[in-house]
Formats: structure tokens, sequence, C-alpha cells
């Protein structure tokens, strides 16, 4: 079993940035492929980065690419999430999930991930 915490949520300016961590507890993150998604307001869920375990192989969806960087340290059994240049429409409530050894072609599908954190909220003012 694995529990998942988000933090670093908060208000943002369009422009600005934050760090969102997702730490876990229970077991050693260092085997689990570990995703973030995110779900806007009145909208589904939606992938938005994920690394995998082993090789952190990383795939970002396209309007993040370039602006959001997935990183993980197994050591502190925690992954990051570093959004710069923030847009409006970055905001939503921002969930990190695990999968125990995902391969990369698993990342963007929800349905992959076993574990799930309870979210945190970003929002980004213009």
């Amino acid at each position: 079993q694995v529990q998942l915490v988000e933090s670093g949520g908060g208000l943002a300016q369009a422009g600005g940035s934050l760090r969102l961590s997702c730490a876990a507890s229970g077991s050693t993150l260092s085997t689990y492929t570990v995703a973030w998604f995110r779900q806007p307001p009145g909208k589904e869920r939606q992938f938005v980065t994920g690394i995998t375990w082993l090789t952190s192989s990383t795939h970002y969806r396209e309007s993040v690419k370039g602006r959001f960087t997935v990183s993980r340290d197994d050591a502190k059994n925690t992954v990051y999430l570093q959004m710069n240049s923030l847009k409006p429409e970055d905001t939503a409530v921002y969930y990190c999930a695990a999968q125990y050894r995902g391969g990369y072609t698993t990342l963007p599908n929800s349905d992959n991930y076993d574990y799930w954190g309870q979210g945190t909220q970003v929002t980004v003012s213009s």
C-alpha cells in the first residue's frame, strides 16, 4: 500500500511558478511509476505528466511541454512537478497517482494507477 500526499498548490499569477510535491509513505516509491493528473473546473480529469520507475522516462501533455517539469527523488520518496509560465487554463485540482512498475506506455491512462493522493488546488489568475 502506498499513501500519497500532494502539497505546494495555491494561488499564482499568470506567468508565475509553483512547485508541487507528492510525498509517499507506506512503501518505497522507487518501484512505482508516478503521474500527475489535473481536473479543471467543470472538466474531466486529464493527464499532465508522468515519470517511470527505474529509467525516469517522462511524458508530458502537449499544452505543458516546455513549461512543466516532473522529477523524482527516490531517496526522499517524493515526486515533484515544477510549473513555470503558468496560465489561467492551468487552474485545476492536481493529483498525483502511482502504479507499481508501470511502463512508459501506461503513463497517460488513469485506469493504470492504483494509488491516488487527495489533490491540491492550483489557481492561476490573469
